[in-house]
């Protein structure tokens, strides 16, 4: 009997998989396309990947091809994403040059600790008063939406080290999106449990292990990882006995090897992998490793985001969209033009920050890879009713598309005009 063959005997077309090897090449070049001069393209690459995933959907449906359900499969969304946020937290703290002190990072303090809070409470009040889910299910749903994205946000946020200056609104943008992806699991556990349990008395144990020690845990780890990786390898590096030509890959090591280790040990490797990030370029904040490390970093983190949103697209089902219903189609322009820039103004007010820079962070306040991230992983441990699940997981698919394409056509004019 013959076995897989490249090609088969005879006359033979429309194999679905040379079909899709062919397809993934096509990607590729379109994201080298993407990638190239992308400072000067007035949208986003990432919207280039959406109208290939869209395509790929459409292509689906018309071979007939079965491709797999995003709820029922949620734990292979969960792990392709998961890659793709870490990379992207461990470049984002790379980028960030500016002193630890709580006065350098207020604007970052103030959107994790006032914006996000403000944006999971309004987002439940509307879960539970418009789209009828229930308390526990309206808190994972907030939870999922409020983190801003590492991955995306880099179109919006500070450039690699030593390219550019720090500017507030672009450094901001930046830390919060760098640390309120791990700051997120808390109020995840917190929905998650609501919705799971009958009574409270799950309370004590989430404040201390999912609040206190998941969170100090994480960020210490991280950062005592960073430091000290860089600090064996730049010297190893400056006496050539590592090659100037792996550099690149040392950014996947550390961070596979950080996020692993904290993970391990109970505590929130997203917040581990950021800080891991930040803690290496504060070993020699100026030396040029950086810059090359932060390069494998950000290579990998662009080919997976264009991997993950081609996989987004690929997912979209008429029957899919339909799910939210019309109130999960209403949350969309409430959370980006309502919920969201109100928190901002309230955050900043009387800080003296320009108003310009409000609407800015107001505005961009990016949704992509770590809320389908969350979204799977929260429908991945089963305690949501199942109809809240697929409600809670196409209401952030719907939510992440329009962001994608709301954000990538105007992250570079109008960022540009509201900070020139």
């Amino acid at each position: 009997m013959l076995g897989p063959l490249a090609a088969a005997p005879g006359f033979e077309f429309g194999d679905l998989y040379a079909i899709g090897l062919a397809f993934v090449g096509l990607a590729l070049f379109a994201a080298i396309a993407a990638l190239s001069h992308q400072q000067e393209r007035a949208f986003s690459a990432s919207l280039i990947y959406l109208v290939l995933g869209l395509t790929a959907a459409a292509a689906v449906e018309l071979l007939g091809v079965h491709w797999f359900d995003p709820v029922d499969d949620a734990e292979l969304v969960e792990r392709l994403t998961e890659f793709c946020v870490i990379v992207a937290l461990f470049s984002t703290g790379l980028k960030l040059d500016r002193e630890l002190s709580w006065r350098a990072w207020a604007p970052v303090t103030r959107l994790l600790a006032v914006v996000m809070p403000l944006t999971i409470a309004g987002v439940a009040l509307f879960g539970t008063q418009v789209m009828g889910l229930s308390l526990g299910a309206a808190v994972v749903l907030g939870s999922v939406l409020a983190p801003t994205d590492p991955v995306l946000a880099g179109d919006i946020g500070v450039g690699p080290p030593g390219e550019e200056e720090e500017r507030n609104p672009n450094f901001a943008v930046t830390g919060e999106a760098g640390l309120n992806d791990g700051l997120a699991f808390p109020f995840v556990f917190f929905g998650v449990l609501a919705a799971g349990e009958d009574d409270w008395s799950w309370l004590g144990e989430w404040v201390t292990a999912d609040v206190l020690y998941a969170i100090v845990a994480g960020v210490v780890a991280g950062g005592a990882a960073g430091y000290g990786l860089a600090a064996l390898f730049v010297p190893l590096r400056e006496r050539e006995l590592l090659s100037h030509d792996l550099d690149g890959w040392v950014a996947l090591a550390t961070v596979l090897l950080v996020y692993g280790a904290t993970e391990a040990i109970g505590a929130y490797g997203f917040l581990a992998a950021f800080t891991s990030g930040l803690a290496f370029r504060r070993y020699e904040r100026d030396h040029e490793y950086n810059r090359r490390v932060h390069g494998g970093a950000e290579t990998a983190e662009k080919f997976a985001e264009l991997a993950i949103i081609l996989l987004l697209g690929s997912l979209v089902t008429l029957e899919g969209l339909s799910e939210p219903g019309w109130g999960g189609w209403l949350l969309v322009p409430v959370l980006l033009l309502v919920i969201r820039p109100l928190a901002v103004f309230a955050a900043f007010a009387g800080s003296g920050t320009p108003l310009r820079e409000q609407v800015f962070l107001g505005w961009f306040g990016v949704r992509g890879v770590g809320s389908l991230y969350y979204a799977a992983f929260a429908v991945g441990l089963g305690t949501m009713a199942g109809e809240s699940e697929v409600t809670v997981f196409w209401t952030v698919v719907v939510c992440t598309i329009l962001s994608i394409v709301a954000h990538g056509a105007t992250g570079a004019p109008l960022g540009r005009r509201l900070l020139r």
